[in-house]
């Protein structure tokens, strides 16, 4: 078994552990006014919307186009796009209608990242890593590109946090007073949108949802206030995913699957002990 400092000497090792502390303030901040707007399913959305971007751009790049692109700007096109048109089609104070042109955007997502992987020319791991993603073998570049969108994400969130605090729990008073409550609502949006693609390379399509919304649903269990929620699910987001990375590397595991899986066990037995 491998000793803890010799782990931390291994650079893929450290570039997990700082996308694992960069995740939990995503989820702290992202995540956490997910929950509280009660659009999680906003993540799963917007995920399978980026994953028809990365894989546009890596049809594009099969056929002589876009030579040298990363996949996942198209991706933050895709997830950005997708959160701007949900935000233009319904009203903020309705949460239903919004929770249904989730789920028809999420099924036209879907259509167009099976129609573009059909055509690729040939098998692509880019595409596969963007569906399983692996904490473990991101690049600097990654890390750099998680780095820029979490500080945007939350110098935005903090400088609007009253105003995305009102829209979350009472957006009819926000409008009531004066404030455009409809530009802020895609604000936020597009925040949650780039902090999901930003995460794909990362746990992946799949586990994105677990790694960026449960923290905070755990915490919102147990906290009784914005803050406190906040506070908590970057503790349980941040503990979750090094002890992932760790135990990943003792059993030879994908960590997105070790992290998703001790998430969902920490929600089940709060979920357990508060009833």
């Amino acid at each position: 078994m491998p000793s803890i400092i010799g782990l931390l000497q291994n650079p893929f090792i450290l570039r997990a552990i700082l996308a694992v502390v960069l995740i939990s303030v995503l989820a702290a901040t992202a995540g956490s006014f997910t929950i509280f707007r009660g659009l999680s399913f906003l993540v799963a959305g917007i995920a399978h919307a980026a994953f028809a971007g990365a894989a546009l751009a890596l049809v594009l790049y099969q056929y002589g186009c876009l030579s040298g692109l990363d996949p996942l700007f198209v991706a933050l096109l895709f997830g950005v796009m997708m959160a701007v048109v949900i935000g233009l089609t319904e009203r903020p104070e309705s949460i239903s209608k919004i929770e249904v042109s989730i789920g028809v955007a999420f099924a036209f997502s879907m259509s167009l990242a099976i129609l573009f992987i059909s055509l690729m020319k040939e098998y692509s791991i880019e595409a596969w890593a963007l569906i399983l993603g692996d904490i473990l073998l991101l690049t600097i570049n990654d890390i750099i590109i998680l780095t820029i969108i979490t500080i945007i994400d939350t110098f935005i969130f903090v400088l609007f946090m009253r105003i995305f605090v009102f829209l979350s729990f009472d957006p009819e008073g926000l409008r009531a007073i004066g404030v455009n409550v409809d530009v802020y609502h895609i604000l936020m949006l597009v925040l949650i949108a780039s902090a999901t693609v930003v995460l794909l390379k990362g746990v992946g399509v799949i586990l994105v949802y677990a790694v960026l919304v449960v923290p905070s649903a755990i915490a919102n269990k147990i906290a009784n206030d914005v803050l406190g929620v906040m506070k908590l699910s970057f503790v349980i987001a941040l503990l979750s995913g090094v002890s992932g990375v760790f135990i990943s590397t003792v059993l030879d595991i994908v960590p997105s699957a070790l992290i998703g899986l001790i998430l969902v066990f920490i929600y089940f037995i709060v979920s357990a002990l508060k009833r």
